[in-house]
């Protein structure tokens, strides 16, 4: 089997893609700055190496010592509003770092790689579902660094002979279904942990930001796909190169808004939990969701949870029994 190297394995969905190429079989090394990862995320049957895209040092001594067949990119930083206030760190660490990973590939003869990408490379819909064809506009500099880190993959396709595909998910949710993995960022940002926190009283409440979109019940409305449904498409993905170097969205094409989302958790816990209405925030789509025809076709994807309900159930669990 291959030995993959997983870049940023640490963190929230490269821990859970670590997780599920092991358990079909593929040889894995990980290598994390731990800045936002966990090293308790990591999956002991893989070889942990602490490193950083930063540092061509010790880039060039991970493919000196280690059988590289492909990479799974996960190293970025990912907070929004930090790249709006701190580009500076968002084009050093996504860009540079990637550029310096991609250099190190070729120099050591490796051309295969996988990327998560993001629909924050589309920015404001101008129709949804969203395609692959849709026009791509980000707003901030992360989804901006995302998308110069796509059209790299393209000029490298054409120089180099790079093999890439770029995973453009829409809302990663959920937790690994034996709860031994799940979502723990530092600071929080994300609807579902923070829905969860609220109804544990963790937080004092949960914010609300608008409530009069043009959508089912005046809230926004997101694709909430599970991460074990990213794992899998990562896999599949790795398995596709030899045929396909683009791009694909990951989504379930199904949008939930933030209402259902908070009404469907209290049905879960049965509990409450406090709700703050505030007005909208400046950037948020009313709707973003995506079309998965393209993932189906050429990766042979479908997701396994479609309900949220059933994202939010592993969720929940995760919150209930974290272990880090």
């Amino acid at each position: 089997m291959k030995n993959i190297l997983v870049f940023g394995g640490a963190g929230y969905i490269g821990s859970h893609t670590l997780k599920h190429l092991l358990n079909e079989g593929y040889s894995c090394v990980v290598a994390d700055n731990l800045i936002y990862g966990h090293k308790e995320a990591v999956d002991k049957r893989a070889k942990f190496i602490h490193s950083d895209l930063l540092d061509l040092t010790s880039l060039k001594n991970i493919f000196k010592k280690e059988k590289i067949d492909a990479i799974v990119h996960f190293a970025a930083f990912a907070y929004v509003g930090e790249s709006v206030i701190d580009p500076a760190k968002y084009y050093q660490n996504n860009l540079i770092g990637t550029c310096n990973l991609l250099n190190t590939m070729l120099d050591f003869g490796v051309k295969d790689i996988v990327f998560s990408s993001t629909c924050a490379t589309y920015g404001e819909p101008l129709y949804t579902p969203i395609d692959e064809k849709h026009v791509q506009n980000p707003i901030n500099a992360y989804g901006r660094s995302k998308l110069m880190i796509e059209q790299i993959f393209k000029d490298y396709e054409r120089a180099y002979g790079l093999r890439h595909i770029s995973l453009r998910y829409f809302n990663a949710a959920g937790a690994s279904i034996d709860g031994s993995i799940g979502e723990s960022h530092e600071p929080e940002t994300h609807l579902i942990p923070l829905v969860l926190k609220a109804i544990k009283g963790e937080i004092e409440a949960i914010n609300v930001f608008g409530t009069d979109y043009d959508t089912k019940d005046g809230t926004c409305e997101r694709d909430y796909i599970h991460v074990e449904d990213l794992a899998l498409a990562h896999r599949l993905a790795l398995e596709n190169l030899y045929k396909y170097s683009g791009c694909i969205n990951l989504g379930t094409g199904i949008s939930t808004s933030v209402k259902e989302l908070i009404d469907a958790a209290k049905e879960l816990s049965g509990k409450d939990c406090v709700i703050n209405y505030a007005p909208r925030r400046e950037g948020d789509p009313a709707k973003l969701f995506a079309d998965n025809k393209k993932a189906k076709q050429i990766l042979g994807w479908e997701p396994k949870f479609k309900d949220i309900k059933d994202i939010l159930k592993s969720a929940w669990n995760w919150e209930n029994n974290r272990k880090f």
